[in-house]
Protein backbone atom coordinates (compact mmCIF):
# COMPACT_ATOMS: atom_id res chain seq x y z
CA UNK A 1 0.00 0.00 0.00
CA UNK A 2 1.56 3.56 -1.12
CA UNK A 3 1.94 5.63 1.81
CA UNK A 4 0.19 9.65 0.90
CA UNK A 5 -0.28 13.05 2.37
CA UNK A 6 0.92 13.02 5.68
CA UNK A 7 1.79 9.80 6.48
CA UNK A 8 4.16 10.41 3.40
CA UNK A 9 5.47 13.38 5.40
CA UNK A 10 5.90 11.39 8.72
CA UNK A 11 8.00 8.38 6.75
CA UNK A 12 10.10 11.29 5.21
CA UNK A 13 10.46 13.12 8.08
CA UNK A 14 11.77 9.68 10.23
CA UNK A 15 13.67 8.99 7.37
CA UNK A 16 15.28 12.31 7.11
CA UNK A 17 15.88 11.51 11.18
CA UNK A 18 17.27 7.67 11.06
CA UNK A 19 19.85 9.51 8.48
CA UNK A 20 21.46 11.61 11.25
CA UNK A 21 21.18 9.60 14.04
CA UNK A 22 23.48 6.87 11.51
CA UNK A 23 25.57 10.11 10.34
CA UNK A 24 26.19 10.78 14.09
CA UNK A 25 26.91 7.47 15.19
CA UNK A 26 29.41 6.62 12.25
CA UNK A 27 31.26 9.57 13.02
CA UNK A 28 33.15 7.55 15.80
CA UNK A 29 34.32 4.65 13.73
CA UNK A 30 38.12 4.90 13.59
CA UNK A 31 39.81 4.58 10.38
CA UNK A 32 40.34 6.42 7.65
CA UNK A 33 38.16 8.86 7.17
CA UNK A 34 37.36 9.14 10.84
CA UNK A 35 38.83 13.52 10.82
CA UNK A 36 36.16 13.62 7.83
CA UNK A 37 33.24 11.89 9.59
CA UNK A 38 33.71 13.71 12.84
CA UNK A 39 34.16 17.55 10.72
CA UNK A 40 30.83 16.42 8.98
CA UNK A 41 28.50 16.56 12.65
CA UNK A 42 29.40 20.61 12.17
CA UNK A 43 27.16 19.73 9.03
CA UNK A 44 23.89 17.75 10.69
CA UNK A 45 24.49 19.80 14.34
CA UNK A 46 23.10 23.27 14.31
CA UNK A 47 25.09 26.25 15.44
CA UNK A 48 24.93 25.62 19.57
CA UNK A 49 23.89 22.31 19.65
CA UNK A 50 24.82 20.99 22.79
CA UNK A 51 25.98 17.12 23.68
CA UNK A 52 25.74 16.32 27.29
CA UNK A 53 27.91 12.85 28.46
CA UNK A 54 26.58 11.36 32.28
CA UNK A 55 27.55 8.23 32.60
CA UNK A 56 27.91 8.09 36.28
CA UNK A 57 30.43 10.76 36.22
CA UNK A 58 30.10 14.77 36.64
CA UNK A 59 27.79 15.77 33.98
CA UNK A 60 29.46 17.32 31.05
CA UNK A 61 27.95 19.70 28.73
CA UNK A 62 30.04 19.89 25.80
CA UNK A 63 29.47 22.26 22.60
CA UNK A 64 30.40 20.72 18.66
CA UNK A 65 34.12 21.84 19.00
CA UNK A 66 34.84 20.93 22.66
CA UNK A 67 32.55 17.76 21.59
CA UNK A 68 34.92 16.76 18.50
CA UNK A 69 38.25 17.69 19.56
CA UNK A 70 39.09 14.81 22.30
CA UNK A 71 37.34 12.32 20.12
CA UNK A 72 39.52 12.95 17.26
CA UNK A 73 42.44 12.56 19.09
CA UNK A 74 41.59 9.33 20.61
CA UNK A 75 40.04 8.06 17.42
CA UNK A 76 43.55 8.76 15.74
CA UNK A 77 45.65 8.50 18.35
CA UNK A 78 46.47 5.02 18.24
CA UNK A 79 45.39 4.26 22.32
CA UNK A 80 42.25 2.55 20.73
CA UNK A 81 42.06 0.54 17.59
CA UNK A 82 38.61 -0.56 15.74
CA UNK A 83 36.73 1.28 17.54
CA UNK A 84 32.72 1.71 16.72
CA UNK A 85 29.85 2.78 17.80
CA UNK A 86 26.08 1.90 16.41
CA UNK A 87 22.73 2.63 17.18
CA UNK A 88 20.22 0.08 17.93
CA UNK A 89 16.41 0.66 16.75
CA UNK A 90 14.93 3.00 18.26
CA UNK A 91 12.00 5.32 18.36
CA UNK A 92 11.40 8.32 16.90
CA UNK A 93 8.63 11.10 17.49
CA UNK A 94 7.83 13.58 15.15
CA UNK A 95 6.21 16.65 15.91
CA UNK A 96 5.55 19.45 13.29
CA UNK A 97 9.22 21.14 13.28
CA UNK A 98 10.78 19.26 15.84
CA UNK A 99 11.69 15.58 16.72
CA UNK A 100 13.30 13.32 19.02
CA UNK A 101 15.18 9.95 18.97
CA UNK A 102 15.41 7.93 21.71
CA UNK A 103 17.72 4.06 21.37
CA UNK A 104 20.48 1.91 22.26
CA UNK A 105 23.31 1.77 21.30
CA UNK A 106 26.80 -0.66 21.08
CA UNK A 107 30.33 0.03 21.00
CA UNK A 108 33.15 -2.07 20.36
CA UNK A 109 36.98 -1.56 20.87
CA UNK A 110 40.62 -2.68 20.99
CA UNK A 111 42.70 -1.50 23.95
CA UNK A 112 46.39 -3.86 23.71
CA UNK A 113 45.07 -6.49 21.42
CA UNK A 114 42.06 -6.74 24.02
CA UNK A 115 38.35 -6.14 23.04
CA UNK A 116 35.94 -3.73 25.25
CA UNK A 117 32.09 -3.65 24.57
CA UNK A 118 29.91 -1.36 25.99
CA UNK A 119 26.70 -0.14 25.54
CA UNK A 120 24.34 2.40 26.64
CA UNK A 121 21.10 4.96 25.98
CA UNK A 122 21.09 8.20 23.97
CA UNK A 123 18.58 10.72 23.64
CA UNK A 124 19.09 13.30 20.39
CA UNK A 125 16.81 16.06 19.49
CA UNK A 126 15.98 17.08 16.25
CA UNK A 127 14.90 20.26 14.33
CA UNK A 128 13.91 21.12 11.19
CA UNK A 129 15.46 23.83 9.57
CA UNK A 130 15.68 25.74 6.16
CA UNK A 131 18.25 23.32 5.45
CA UNK A 132 16.52 20.40 6.52
CA UNK A 133 16.52 18.58 9.88
CA UNK A 134 19.65 18.81 12.33
CA UNK A 135 20.38 18.02 15.35
CA UNK A 136 19.89 20.06 18.34
CA UNK A 137 21.26 18.43 21.28
CA UNK A 138 21.88 14.76 22.21
CA UNK A 139 22.70 12.95 25.72
CA UNK A 140 24.03 9.68 26.93
CA UNK A 141 24.39 7.71 29.79
CA UNK A 142 26.92 4.20 29.39
CA UNK A 143 25.68 0.62 30.92
CA UNK A 144 27.73 0.17 34.28
CA UNK A 145 27.33 -1.95 37.61
CA UNK A 146 25.26 -0.23 40.09
CA UNK A 147 26.65 0.01 43.69
CA UNK A 148 24.01 -1.14 46.12
CA UNK A 149 24.73 0.47 49.30
CA UNK A 150 23.40 -1.54 52.12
Amino acid sequence: MATTGENAAATSDETAVEELVRAFFSAFTAGPEVAARLDDLRRIMIPGATVVRTCGLPVEVYDIESFIAPRLALLTSGEIEEFEEWPEPGRIDVFGDIAHWWGAYGKRWLTAGEVHTGRGMKTMSFVRTDDGWRISSAAWDDERQLKISR
